[in-house]
This record gives structure tokens, C-alpha cells and sequence, in this order.
């Protein structure tokens, strides 16, 4: 069984352009970050897949964001006797044992996948610090009103606990320490 496996970083992006025109019987779709190898489709189509199948993928940026993930999900695939095969590199890795040319390949290809990732956060993170510069990055707004934050404090002072807070604010614990810090101006 051909079994495909597709992912997307955030919930606004499309799946539409992977493994476009690859047929595939079952399809398992992720729309998480690939930082994590813990994603729930990707768990599902790895307890899916049996002997003998093949697991398609767009590319192996897509099923692992690190050379160090991308190697052992490989071989944890083909030790169980499933093929993977990887479309935009045009690699197939099968349990009957690689060459190592092919070993050398997905080395290769995941460490240059990596690398480009680091080399977009870097430039992400350089984007933003040029931005808040010039003043056009703000960064996110406040999730509270000045009176709301005021409320926070008063309701916080008083004894109430934070759990309790974050419940009715609609706000994570961690938001009511962020406001209740020293410096928690927003």
C-alpha cells in the first residue's frame, strides 16, 4: 500500500501543493510544526503502515525538520520492511538495505534541509529586529485591557489563585505571571 503523509507548519497554509499527481491509497495530513517529531498524523501513519508499504513524502523537510529525526524515523521505517520515498529529491529508501551512495544522499540532502531552516530563522529574527528599528514591529497586542490588567492585579493582591485568574481572563498561567512581573507592562 502506497500511504502518503503531508504537512503544513501553521493551520493557514495549504496541502494542496504536496504530492500533487502521486497516487497514494491513504493519506495522513499534519498542520503542525515540524520541530516536533511527535505530530498526531505522523504517529498515525507510522502505526499505520505495515511490511511491505510505502510511505510517500512530499519532501524530508516535511517529515523532519532536523538530520538527526529525518535519519532515525528513516531507519526505524525500513527496519520494519516499509519503503520511504521522498518526491521533490527523488530519493527511495527500502528495507533491503541502501547504498551508500543512497546513505550518503540522505545525509546530505537532511543536513542541507537544517541548515536551510537555521539560515531562515536567523533571517526571520534579523526581519524583525530591522522592523522593531524603523518602528513597524510592534509584536503581538495585548491580550488584556489597561483596566483588565488593573483587575488582574487587584484580584491577584487579594489572594485569589492564578489558576483561577487565568480561568476567567481567558489567559494561560503563564500570561498571569507575565502581567504580574515587575515589568509586566502590557
Amino acid at each position: 500500500m502506497r500511504v502518503g503523509y503531508v504537512r503544513v507548519s501553521t493551520i493557514d497554509q495549504h496541502t494542496d501543493r504536496q504530492l500533487v499527481d502521486i497516487d497514494v491509497e491513504k493519506t495522513f495530513t499534519d498542520k503542525a510544526s515540524g520541530k516536533d517529531v511527535n505530530r498526531p498524523q505522523l504517529n498515525a501513519a507510522l502505526d499505520f503502515v505495515r511490511e511491505g508499504d510505502t510511505l510517500v513524502v512530499h519532501s524530508m523537510d516535511r517529515l523532519a525538520r532536523n538530520l538527526g529525526d529525518l535519519r532515525a524515523t528513516v531507519t526505524k521505517l525500513t527496519d520494519k520492511g516499509i519503503t520511504v520515498e521522498f518526491v521533490k529529491e527523488h530519493l527511495t529508501f527500502t528495507p533491503a538495505g541502501n547504498s551508500n551512495m543512497d546513505t550518503l544522499l540522505l545525509n546530505v540532502m537532511g543536513a542541507f534541509a537544517e541548515f536551510e531552516r537555521a539560515l531562515s530563522k536567523e533571517r526571520q529574527r534579523e526581519g524583525i529586529a530591522q522592523a522593531k528599528l524603523r518602528g513597524a514591529y510592534k509584536g503581538r497586542k495585548p491580550i488584556l485591557t489597561p483596566e483588565q490588567v488593573a483587575e488582574l492585579r487587584a484580584r491577584a493582591a487579594a489572594g485569589e489563585p492564578k489558576t483561577a485568574l487565568a480561568r476567567d481572563f481567558r489567559i494561560g498561567r503563564a500570561t498571569v505571571y507575565n502581567y504580574l512581573a515587575p515589568t509586566g507592562d502590557r
